[in-house]
């Protein structure tokens, strides 16, 4: 029998690796893990948590103007930029030692640097090879921009984390989830916002009712929202940038934030010449149990590019190490993946959307409720929420909820576990609700939308 260094290696320290490393050590395995930059990944190092801790730096400019209408003398003070950046930093550090912490306390071996394969079991790191039974790749994705000359010059989603000064205006690029986050973010804190989307309108996928009204609550918060702009290049100016389309038209600008996608970490790992396959995008193909086509290499997260939630990536993690080293066979089940939007108001949304509802279940009701918080009637802030369920009509089950409004991540995390029971309409409306709250109107709407037919010939 061959002779390995370990019996598991993990290409890349973020949130996959991270869990399935610990949790293969706790099973007896020898584990070994290699990270490039800092341990933790996209999610704690770049992305998820210092964005939401700019998100709620970003907050406080609300909450100065509305407690105005509770009684309170308040002004909105200055904002410290570098401060609150300096703040987000020591967090982010301690995460990353946290995380070095648990690798250490579960006994695996931290190995710095960035893993190449040379071969199904031989891992290259900073000019040393290790071997190992079984390889885990869990390298991530990367942000990238327009294929259109002067777009180096733009920053990512990496930059935006780490400016040095706020610019006073900013265009950013893309109408995912990562532009309207970062433009919500940086409006609250006064940059003025431009929005520039290729086709369609903010976030493609979510549900029509929720992202129209984000939008049109983006745009009351001053942040312009342009859309059908097909772009041509980015020019560098002496004192900024000048986007130019395709028609001609000229935007100057401070900055230039490209918010266009991200792509799977497989450049350099040694895939090709191993024969590990890819899809057109680059991310490693994998089966239902996260096993490449070379049968003892697996890969989970980002990288494979199935679903990028750190969420996803830990449950993908913690199966694999559940079936290779615990002897309990586990798949992943990607139905009802509870999905929020940290933008101002946020999103929460679980299940189909009204029009992929229609596709899958044909007949369905769908159920709304608009309305202004509690907390605005005294603030007099002109914003307001949007709740939505979507139900099959033929089996009463609760396909979609979606929700636009404060808390609206923390409630529909609640709602993604009815729903995975197979929560119906009839078990939303027999549930009393927790009064007064926003949640309750989760189970107090009574009155269907009309159908889209019924309303055309209505009219």
């Amino acid at each position: 029998m061959a002779s390995y260094d370990y019996d598991l290696f993990t290409i890349g320290a973020g949130s996959g690796g991270v869990a399935a490393s610990r949790r293969a050590a706790a099973h007896g395995a020898r584990v070994a893990i290699c990270e490039g930059s800092k341990v933790g990944g996209t999610c704690v190092i770049r992305g998820c948590v210092p964005k939401k801790l700019l998100m709620y730096g970003g907050q406080f400019r609300d909450a100065f103007e509305d407690a105005v209408g509770y009684g309170w003398d308040a002004t909105v003070p200055d904002f410290d930029w570098p401060k609150l950046l300096a703040a987000k930093d020591r967090e982010i550090d301690r995460l990353n030692h946290i995380y070095i912490g648990m690798l250490e306390k579960a006994g695996v071996t931290l190995i710095e640097g960035f893993g190449r394969l040379i071969d199904r079991h031989t891992v290259e790191v900073a000019g040393r090879r290790y071997t190992a039974r079984t390889i885990l790749i869990a390298t991530g994705g990367h942000p990238v921009g327009p294929s259109l000359p002067g777009f180096e010059h733009a920053i990512s989603s990496n930059e935006a984390l780490d400016l040095k000064r706020l610019p006073s205006r900013m265009v950013i690029i893309g109408g995912g989830y990562i532009a309207v986050e970062f433009a919500c973010i940086f409006n609250a804190l006064g940059v003025d916002i431009t929005m520039m989307i290729r086709s369609g309108d903010l976030l493609n996928g979510f549900d029509d009712d929720i992202r129209q009204a984000l939008a049109m609550e983006m745009r009351k918060r001053g942040i312009t929202i342009r859309t059908g702009i097909k772009l041509d290049r980015l020019e560098k100016l002496d004192d900024g940038y000048c986007v130019v389309a395709r028609d001609g038209e000229r935007l100057e600008t401070e900055l230039v934030f490209a918010a266009t996608g991200r792509v799977p970490n497989t450049r350099n790992l040694g895939l090709e010449e191993i024969g590990v396959e890819r899809d057109e995008k680059g991310g490693v193909k994998v089966d239902s149990w996260s096993r490449t086509n070379i049968d003892n290499i697996y890969a989970v997260g980002d990288v494979t590019n199935r679903v990028a939630l750190t969420p996803v990536a830990i449950a993908e993690g913690r199966a694999f190490v559940e079936t290779m080293y615990n002897d309990n066979p586990i798949e992943v089940d990607y139905s009802n993946i509870p999905t929020a939007v940290f933008s101002s108001p946020p999103i929460g949304t679980v299940g189909l959307s009204e029009a992929q509802a229609r596709q899958v279940c044909g007949e369905i009701d769908v159920y709304k409720s608009a309305f202004r918080p509690m907390k605005n009637t005294l603030s007099g802030r002109d914003e307001r929420t949007l709740m939505k369920l979507v139900v099959d009509r033929r089996s009463d089950r609760v396909m979609g909820a979606h929700m636009l409004g404060p808390d609206a991540p923390e409630i529909v995390q609640g709602l993604a576990i009815a729903m995975n029971c197979g929560a119906t309409k009839r078990q939303f409306d027999r549930t009393i609700g927790l009064h007064p709250s926003a949640a309750e109107e989760f189970v107090t709407m009574r009155d269907k939308v009309p159908d889209p037919v019924r309303s055309e010939a209505a009219e």
